[in-house]
Order: C-alpha cells, then structure tokens, then sequence
C-alpha cells in the first residue's frame, strides 16, 4: 500500500496564502481526519493531495515519489478524491457515473472487463446503491448524490482515498454506514485514508489520527485524546467547549459551551388552533 506525504507545503489562491508551512505524513491502514473551522484550509489540503493544486512550495510525495512528476493516470490508478460536490449535470444513470472511476485503469474507448464490472458492483454495493443504478443522477437527492461520488471513487480501486465531507447532506443511517465503511477501507483492506470532517465527534469516533488547521497552518496532528483539547479547540474555533466521553464507546465526546445569559429561551406562545396536549402524554407525528 501506498503513502502521503507532505513537506513544506504552501498554497495560494492569487497570491493568497491558504496554506503555509505544513508537514504531515500518513500511513497505509490509517484514517487521518483534517478538523478546523471553515476556511482553514481543508479542502485546499485535500486539492493539494489530489493533484489539482500545485502548490507554490513544498512537495508531495506519493508512495515517495513526487506527485507532480507523475502523469495524471498514473496518480489516479492509486489516488482518488471524492469531493463535497462535482455538479451532476450530465444525463448519466448512477451505473454509467460510478463506470467514470474504471477510466484510469482502461481508458476510455475500451470495454468493461470483469474485473471492471466486479469493481463497479462492489462500489455500488459498498454505499447501498444497486436499487437505483438504472437512474438518473440528477434525479437523485443530494445524499444520494454524495453517495454516487463515493462510489465513483471506489470503483477506482485506490490505495490512497481523500474524502472531502462525505457525511454531509446524508441522513444518520448513511452516516453511520459511511463512517464504518471508513473504518473498514482502512484497517480492513489497508487503505491510506485521508477525510475532511466538521463534525469534532464523528472524527473522534472513526479516525485514528487528528490534523487540526486554524488559520491556513497546522495547529496540532495526533491521536483525538492529543488534539481534541479544550485549549486547543477554543484557540482554533474561538468558542469554549466540554471536552467529555461517550457514555458508549468512551471516544472523545466535545460539545459547546453556549452562552444562556446572551441567548435567552423564549417560549413562543401557542396558537390558539393547535389543542394543547394532556400532560405527561408525548406526541407522535408518524
């Protein structure tokens, strides 16, 4: 399996720094989560990494070799990027879409294989997307959306993922089965695994390591315990916050501290129309 390596990095957009001065190193069988309030540079990160950016200094090393020195197809046989978004505007069904990770490893023009279909198969059954191959992408939701890039990206077959939110816009059912397949691409099958998340809890629960970002620098990398301090997440979100444990999985578990006296609750009176419940009893709206 393959690392990543970055050394040095710097990255600007006209000019404008994003990115300075940032080391970092992952290894085979790993999740690292980037963490760090929007803005920090995440996503610049994880372009930089794909081969999308070239950064104005620095290197990128990719299995130790330098990513910009390798043609774009030899990266994506080993390196693939699922973004937050990538506009599905074309009329393409989920199969035909998820088929566009198979092009680095045959092209083009040429036909499937078997080992291209058994790839495509595998994908669509990894995010729960073989009852609606035959669709349209844009008549998807956008959690089915998100849930097509994925398997996009696995059909690649890479050695190196980088995922860019890939629980957003998906409900908790999905969320909990993509964090697992995380997990599981990584201590599993000994994947490098490199994952952009906004939820601090969620990062705690599947990562192994943690690179908090602030301000375009890294700020601290390490297991959650070394990172997920309220010092450190205060100085880099400028919010104070609990830091406790799960009550079920003992992972880190970090909630805001909200300021009452600023943000009074208001009981909003109720509308004559809507009957008022008999107390002790609970609504269902099923």
């Amino acid at each position: 399996m393959t690392t990543l390596e970055v050394r040095d990095l710097r990255c600007a957009y006209d000019s404008q720094p994003v990115l300075d001065n940032l080391c970092l190193a992952t290894h085979p069988g790993e999740v690292l989560a980037l963490i760090g309030p929007n803005g920090a540079g995440k996503t610049t990160l994880l372009r930089a990494l794909a081969r999308l950016l070239r950064p104005c200094r620095g290197t990128v090393l990719l299995g130790g070799q330098n990513l910009w020195q390798l043609s774009p197809r030899a990266v994506a046989r080993r390196l693939a990027l699922a973004p937050q978004s990538n506009g599905a505007t074309w009329p393409l069904t989920v199969e035909q879409a998820v088929a566009l990770g198979r092009a680095p490893h045959r092209g083009w023009l040429l036909p499937f294989s078997a080992a291209d279909r058994e790839a495509m198969e595998r994908a669509l059954q990894q995010v729960g997307l073989q009852g609606v191959r035959d669709r349209l992408v844009t008549e998807l939701s956008g959690g089915e959306q998100r849930r097509v890039i994925l398997a996009r990206t696995l059909a690649q077959e890479p050695e190196v993922l980088l995922l860019d939110e890939p629980t957003a816009h998906l409900d908790l059912k999905y969320q909990t089965e993509i964090l697992e397949l995380v997990r599981d691409l990584a201590h599993r099958d000994g994947l490098t695994v490199i994952v952009t998340l906004h939820d601090l809890n969620q990062a705690a629960l599947c990562a192994d390591r943690l690179a908090l970002l602030a301000n375009g620098r890294l700020r601290a990398t390490g297991i959650p315990s070394e990172v997920l301090t309220p010092e450190l997440l205060q100085q880099a979100y400028g919010v104070p916050v609990s830091v406790s444990r799960h009550p079920i999985y003992d992972t880190l578990l970090v909630v805001p501290l909200l300021n009452l006296k600023k943000a009074p609750y208001i009981r909003l009176p109720v509308p004559h129309q809507c009957p008022r419940p008999h107390p002790g009893t609970a609504q269902h709206y099923l």
